[in-house]
């Protein structure tokens, strides 16, 4: 009697499983292509147009004389005195507003990491003014505070001159007198809750049994801070402080709205020099040119805190 054995299974062809394969991603990201779509057209299309912009020699008071130049207009954005002026500008208030916040921002989130009452309160009343608008803010700085025959500071100068016995104080024209402290004072104002509350989730997120570890070992609150707290926080810190600065670096409201660039261009930033060209001097390659150069430049910071949020997320799943 002979006995009959099954014949040995094989394995599905591996061009078909590839193809399956492929079928089921395609299938999976189908719905997200509207999606991209959108963001292709929103963003990219007029950043293509914008490239094109940047290479023509382009005045609309002069329409019958608009031609192809070529680099020429970054040329000119690299050379120009005015242009030089706002990158200096730029990068003071920038470098100004993200390390004075992050530092004020660090601060308050180490005070608010402590229990006690009426902390949930203050942690609202410390974040409002980031959800104010920015150019809210700005009129709010301009009118309220800054402004010379009603504002705040003069009339606390001079509450505090009549305590004294003096008749009347001092009568400062803060925004005249101190035109980029006006400015900087202000964003920092609405920039520090943003720094308070990347730094409070990364106290937050210490490992309580290292802190509780240095505690037994006698290690002062200094120490504490300096060996354990501050380390922990240090991607925190670079995530804050690059976020920080490709917000800044585009900042138009505060500078608009309470300098107006001035007095003689002391405030004058990149973006609102773009403002200047596009509008005042109409000359729209230039200003698409310096746009360029503005987009590429937060390209780079965003690269940056793209690849630290990257690591912090590696670390927690590492956890």
């Amino acid at each position: 009697m002979t006995t009959l054995t099954a014949p040995p299974r094989t394995a599905p062809p591996p061009a078909r499983t590839e193809k399956s394969s492929a079928n089921t991603k395609w299938r999976r990201r189908f719905p997200l292509l509207p999606a991209l779509i959108f963001t292709i057209v929103v963003t990219q299309l007029p950043f293509v147009a914008t490239l094109v912009i940047s290479t023509l020699q382009w005045n609309i008071l002069k329409p019958g004389e608009r031609h192809f130049v070529g680099l020429s207009n970054f040329k000119f954005v690299f050379t120009d005195e005015r242009l030089r002026t706002a990158v200096l500008n730029t990068v003071v208030l920038t470098a100004s507003v993200v390390l004075i916040s992050v530092v004020l921002g660090l601060g308050l989130a180490m005070l608010l990491d402590r229990r006690f009452v009426g902390r949930g309160l203050a942690r609202t009343m410390l974040i409002a003014p980031f959800l104010v608008m920015p150019v809210a803010a700005a009129l709010l700085w301009k009118h309220a505070i800054y402004n010379p025959d009603y504002g705040l500071l003069n009339g606390t100068l001079n509450a505090v001159w009549r305590l004294f016995g003096a008749a009347n104080g001092p009568t400062i024209d803060w925004v005249s007198s101190y035109p980029m402290p006006a400015v900087v004072i202000s964003l920092v104002w609405q920039w520090t809750p943003f720094m308070m509350l990347i730094l409070l989730a990364g106290l937050q997120a210490q490992p309580g049994d290292v802190l509780e570890a240095a505690r037994m070992d006698g290690a002062s609150a200094l120490q504490t801070f300096r060996h354990i707290t501050l380390p922990h926080l240090r991607q925190y810190i670079e995530l804050g402080v690059l976020l920080g600065t490709i917000y800044v670096v585009q900042t138009f409201d505060a500078v608009y709205t309470i300098t107006q660039g001035g007095p003689g261009s002391q405030t004058t930033n990149l973006p609102y020099e773009i403002y200047l060209t596009m509008f005042r001097k109409y000359e729209y390659g230039q200003a698409a040119a310096a746009g360029v150069v503005v987009v590429l430049g937060s390209i780079v910071i965003a690269t940056f805190a793209l690849r630290t949020i990257a690591s912090l997320f590696r670390e927690e799943v590492s956890r």
